[in-house]
């Protein structure tokens, strides 16, 4: 009895020494299986392109075993990828991207399954301000020849975007009531498709990003951009004119930034804030981003919550005033 009394004294320490490291040792695996990226859009736009470059560089500070997949969820405006992501296990291995202002304006003008209080805020990424593009062969060369068709011919220019409440969809709303016009909308899953609308003649007016038009345009569009909706012309336009320049006080832009659900661990969280936040600062991925147009605008988590906060409070007031759903 003795000796049995005396090897449970020997091992008692050592099994609690283990139990005590083993949480430590399940944290350091971590990531242990691929994390799954949510875009809320299909492939080929500007949000789904962020991401799957974000995902690479991510995959990078995660450690050596990370890998990252990205998927697109699209239609309804970003509700089905958001609605997705805010009901995801919130243990890490579900992330993705969500956009302003979508992910505020859809909770006010519909019932939804998701807040952006629902998701813990990771970083982040872009800010990309609202521009109208038509096709080069368009006889409309600047707004004020659009406003000028579009009056004469009420609901005639159609004009295309990611979905109701959208930042484009808002922003050709306001251009409609200052300027005293009428347009017809038509809602898309994606960049792209809007993209590929105008260029087949379904659409008037490709109504989206500036850096996303930049970037088709780059890649050999045949598209011209009417004007983009910064305060002051962006370093990655300098030569498209914003609308306040052309008599229309229009300023909007859409943020793209990396969450999870809400409740991830807390360990899990910050090593996926600071890898977020490594991309950002990272040289290499500031350069990709540069070559496909993409303004980068890093917000860590706690200034993202504030600016969503704020937003949203404008938004609310917006609805107020100019209800944004379809007629």
């Amino acid at each position: 009895m003795q000796r049995i009394t005396s090897i449970l004294r020997r091992l008692v320490p050592v099994l609690l020494s283990a139990a005590a490291a083993a949480p430590a040792v399940a944290l350091a695996a971590y990531p242990e299986q691929p994390i799954k990226m949510i875009v809320a859009y299909a492939p080929g736009g500007g949000t789904d392109i962020i991401a799957r470059t974000t995902a690479q560089f991510m995959a990078r500070y995660l450690g050596p075993n990370a890998s990252i997949v990205v998927v697109n969820r699209p239609g309804a405006g970003g509700a089905i990828g958001f609605t997705e992501l805010a009901r995801a296990p919130a243990d890490g291995y579900t992330i993705g991207f969500i956009n302003t202002p979508n992910v505020l304006t859809i909770p006010i003008e519909r019932k939804s399954n998701f807040h952006w209080q629902d998701f813990d805020l990771l970083g982040n990424m872009v800010d990309d301000p609202g521009n109208f593009s038509v096709r080069a062969d368009s006889p409309y060369t600047t707004l004020k020849d659009l406003v000028a068709y579009a009056k004469a011919n009420p609901g005639a220019v159609t004009y295309g975007t990611t979905g109701i409440g959208s930042d484009d969809h808002i922003s050709a709303l306001m251009l409609e009531r200052v300027a005293g016009i009428r347009m017809t909308h038509v809602p898309f899953k994606g960049a792209a498709e809007v993209h590929n609308g105008v260029l087949s003649n379904q659409i008037t007016v490709a109504a989206m990003n500036i850096g996303e038009a930049l970037q088709y345009a780059k890649g050999g569009s045949a598209i011209r951009q009417l004007g983009q909706m910064s305060v002051a012309r962006t370093t990655l336009a300098p030569n498209i004119p914003t609308f306040r320049e052309q008599g229309y006080d229009i300023v909007m832009a859409s943020l793209r930034g990396v969450a999870a659900p809400r409740g991830l661990p807390p360990a899990v969280r910050e090593q996926l804030v600071a890898a977020v936040q490594k991309v950002a600062a990272d040289p290499e991925f500031q350069a990709k981003a540069a070559g496909f147009f993409a303004p980068l605008r890093y917000l860590p988590p706690a200034s993202y919550a504030t600016e969503l906060k704020d937003a949203e409070a404008g938004f609310r007031q917006l609805w107020q005033a100019m209800p944004w759903g379809e007629k």
